[in-house]
């Protein structure tokens, strides 16, 4: 829910070369450190020291109509109540560098990144500071050296992307790394004291079958990582898998793919791995804090190309067209959209039944003023007649039934 505290996303839209899957917003560059990715990074500080001073003042095209299909040049401060600000002065929770590859930038541009992020916020001494690894990235004389340097920047959370233990189940995904150079930054990332470790996997991937995926969590679970993520392959237009017919990409048939999921939460369990989320599984007091923050409703702040923002109830996010970033990345907001009482209580709703733990009728109420059965009441009352959702004390959420027909489930709640 919107409070206190912020959380900050650092967007790295660069990568070696694009997985076959990918339709995130990023750019091959086929090497480290190139000069892009460095004119990049600098730009990245200049945005966060556009910061300075705790508010945004920019002004931007924001749609406060949507109805009337009408569009203001405002100032972002007087969006709805003149009075308010767009305060962004709180203590940070969480920082996360995505991608893309983060690891792509050197760790002295990481380091330089985080130094001017501390000086413009005030970073909790918890915080959880996390970055996203590709295992092909590091050379093999550099990997230490670059490991020990993120965490000597502060880094204590690293998130490495394997998605799969099978040679040919990678080179089909278009990955630039094998299962050796992803234990090898595994054990190097331990060498240099990194605790709270990741693992990215991905179902229903070409190639795949019951078997190989079993392979792929034995290897994994080897290694007892923190925290696992396992999400399922979805096709997406404007990708080299999206521009060939499905037939030709050797996926699991859908009993196949089903059989995957149950086995993933079955073995995981079993492992004593919790599932808190639809796709996420940590050992108890390991959960993403970053991303329980976009499930939450929290306010974070997105720097970089394309990077998405929520505060209070206006959604924003930066240009994706990265020539107009790099010239002017201060003024980089645009498309800030002032949420209406009803797509928060959607987003409430659909948001928060990703997590196991549901949502709490008392955050309902503080939120919005009504009882959730007041609005959603019937449909509430629906699903937990079908078995699809239950209720526990305070807590609404899906059953198991219920998160396997979670989409199905949570589109009811789109007013």
């Amino acid at each position: 829910m919107p409070g206190e505290k912020l959380s900050l996303y650092i967007h790295i839209p660069f990568c070696i070369k694009k997985c076959n899957y990918c339709d995130f917003l990023s750019f091959p560059t086929g090497g480290r450190n190139t000069p892009l990715a460095e004119r990049y990074a600098a730009a990245l500080l200049r945005e966060a020291e556009a910061l300075r001073g705790g508010s945004l003042s920019e002004a931007c095209q924001v749609d406060i109509n949507q109805a009337r299909g009408q569009s203001y040049q405002v100032d972002i401060n007087q969006v709805g109540d003149p009075s308010r600000q767009v305060d962004i002065n709180k203590p940070v929770k969480s920082i996360y560098f995505g991608g893309g590859t983060p690891n792509i930038l050197s760790s002295e541009w990481i380091t330089r990144i985080l130094c001017k992020l501390k000086r413009l916020f005030t970073i909790e001494k918890d915080a959880e500071i996390s970055i996203e690894l590709n295992p092909g990235v590091y050379e093999e004389k550099e990997r230490h050296r670059e490991l020990e340097a993120l965490k000597e920047a502060g880094i204590n959370r690293i998130s490495i992307g394997l998605q799969s233990a099978c040679a040919a189940e990678l080179k089909r995904l278009g990955r630039i790394h094998d299962l050796t150079a992803f234990l090898k930054l595994y054990e190097e990332a331990l060498n240099c004291g990194f605790e709270n470790i990741n693992v990215d996997l991905m179902t229903g991937i070409p190639l795949q079958t019951c078997d190989s995926f079993a392979r792929t969590l034995e290897k994994v679970l080897e290694l007892r990582p923190k925290h696992i993520s396992a999400y399922s392959l979805i096709v997406e237009e404007g990708t080299p898998f999206g521009e060939v017919p499905l037939k030709s990409l050797d996926l699991p048939d859908e009993d196949e793919e089903y059989e995957i999921y149950l086995m993933t939460r079955r073995v995981l369990k079993q492992a004593g791995y919790e599932r808190y989320e639809i796709s996420n599984y940590a050992l108890p007091g390991y959960e993403c804090a970053h991303n329980l923050v976009y499930w939450d409703r929290g306010d974070y702040l997105g720097l970089g190309l394309g990077a998405a923002s929520l505060i209070g109830d206006l959604r924003f996010s930066n240009t994706g067209q990265l020539q107009k970033y790099l010239s002017a990345p201060g003024d980089a907001r645009e498309n800030i959209h002032k949420l209406t009482e009803k797509e928060a209580m959607e987003e409430f709703m659909f948001l928060g039944l990703r997590k196991t733990a549901g949502v709490s009728r008392a955050d309902f109420k503080r939120a919005f003023g009504y009882d959730m059965d007041e609005i959603y009441g019937e449909i509430i009352a629906g699903e937990e007649g079908a078995g699809l959702m239950e209720e526990d004390g305070d807590m609404v959420r899906l059953t198991e039934r219920g998160m396997d027909a979670a989409n199905r489930v949570m589109s009811k709640f789109l007013l």
